[in-house]
This record gives structure tokens, C-alpha cells and sequence, in this order.
């Protein structure tokens, strides 16, 4: 359901991810960092959150098969 899905989005790692981003956004939109390098960032802190959150779905997947 949706309750479980936002529940689920307000977990510590998410909070530091979409803070983390929200920061590097403001960063490059005042000028302090270069397009080029929050991008590199960008790329770094979405890559590890989706990698974390499809390892946490396979992992629930196979206990559920056991």
C-alpha cells in the first residue's frame, strides 16, 4: 500500500540521500561546485542508494524462497 511504501522511503539511508542531493543541488545552482562535478556526485550518491535498495529487495526475495 502506499502508507508501506512511504514508511519505507523515510529510513535513515534515504533521509542522508535526498539531504545529501538537496545539498549538492544547491551547491551547483549558486555557483560553489561545477556542473561536471555534481554531477560525478549525483551519479555516486543515486547509484549507491538504488544498488543498496535492489540488494535489500534480493535479499527479502530469497528468504521469502527459503
Amino acid at each position: 500500500t502506499m502508507k508501506e511504501k512511504f514508511a519505507k522511503l523515510i529510513d535513515v539511508k534515504s533521509i542522508v540521500t535526498f539531504l545529501t542531493t538537496g545539498v549538492f543541488c544547491y551547491l551547483s545552482i549558486v555557483g560553489k561546485i561545477s556542473a561536471e562535478l555534481f554531477m560525478a556526485i549525483f551519479t555516486m550518491i543515486i547509484g549507491f542508494y538504488f544498488g543498496t535498495q535492489n540488494v535489500k529487495k534480493n535479499i527479502q526475495t530469497i528468504e521469502k524462497t527459503e
